[in-house]
């Protein structure tokens, strides 16, 4: 049975820094198995694995909560953040060309986060989210402080054939003297989303400029939806 590790392997990534450059996200199908996904689902209960929890409404983030993880990261959370990363610098990196930053990206996460802890950025940002009916996550970005790697991911651990309705996974898209553009993301239990933290490049007609995103969770209609966040950064 493959791991977590083999599976990103697999993945085509050309077409996913294809959809990356068009849209500013990405589909990683059957990123984790079902029984990955509830396991990691279960930990939520255990204050043990976590940092802190943070109650959405009463910082005006909508309804809902949400927990980071502590250092020593789950395994399996671990692991996606060392497998994912090296495949998503070189995607980062040219994003960074393009807009004219002059950062760049290390090959590997273990380099990058040794920059982000010198700078005072020890605290990490995976974390576990939990939403009941009538919950729902405000349109938002997940930068953290100075150092912040443009893509981060998402797993939906629930089955929304079973578990819930509503809770899609939104997007939009900001472009200079334009209205919002907004996109859902249609995800199955164990589908990962790739996608811009805060801005990416858009080729125009006089050179390339950027354009600003957010996302966010619609409206739990019924049930409970967990769902992992992947953020390659940590925070201050």
């Amino acid at each position: 049975m493959c791991t977590a590790a083999e599976r990103i392997a697999a993945f085509d990534w050309d077409g996913v820094a294809r959809d990356l450059d068009a849209r500013g996200s990405a589909m990683l199908q059957g990123l984790l198995r079902p029984e990955e996904c509830r396991a990691l689902a279960a930990l939520y209960p255990d204050d043990t694995a976590f940092r802190s929890r943070v109650v959405m409404a009463r910082h005006g983030f909508g309804r809902g909560e949400y927990k980071y993880f502590a250092y020593p990261l789950p395994e399996t959370v671990a692991g996606l953040r060392t497998a994912l990363y090296p495949r998503l610098a070189p995607i980062a990196n040219g994003w960074n060309q393009a807009m004219r930053i002059d950062v760049r990206f290390p090959d590997g996460h273990a380099e990058f986060l040794a920059r982000c802890h010198a700078a005072g950025q020890r605290r990490p940002t995976p974390l576990l989210l939990r939403y009941d009916a009538d919950d729902y996550n405000c349109l938002h970005q997940d930068v953290y402080g100075e150092h912040v790697f443009p893509l981060q991911t998402a797993v939906l651990l629930s089955d929304p054939a079973a578990d819930f309705t509503g809770g899609e996974f939104v997007m939009t898209e900001q472009r200079p003297r334009m209205q919002s553009r907004a996109e859902v993301v249609p995800l199955r239990q164990g589908d990962g989303v790739v996608f811009a933290v805060h801005h990416r490049p858009v080729q125009g007609t006089r050179g390339v400029y950027r354009v600003n995103l957010r996302h966010g969770v619609s409206r739990i209609r019924s049930g409970r939806r967990h769902t992992m966040g992947i953020i390659f950064h940590d925070a201050e």
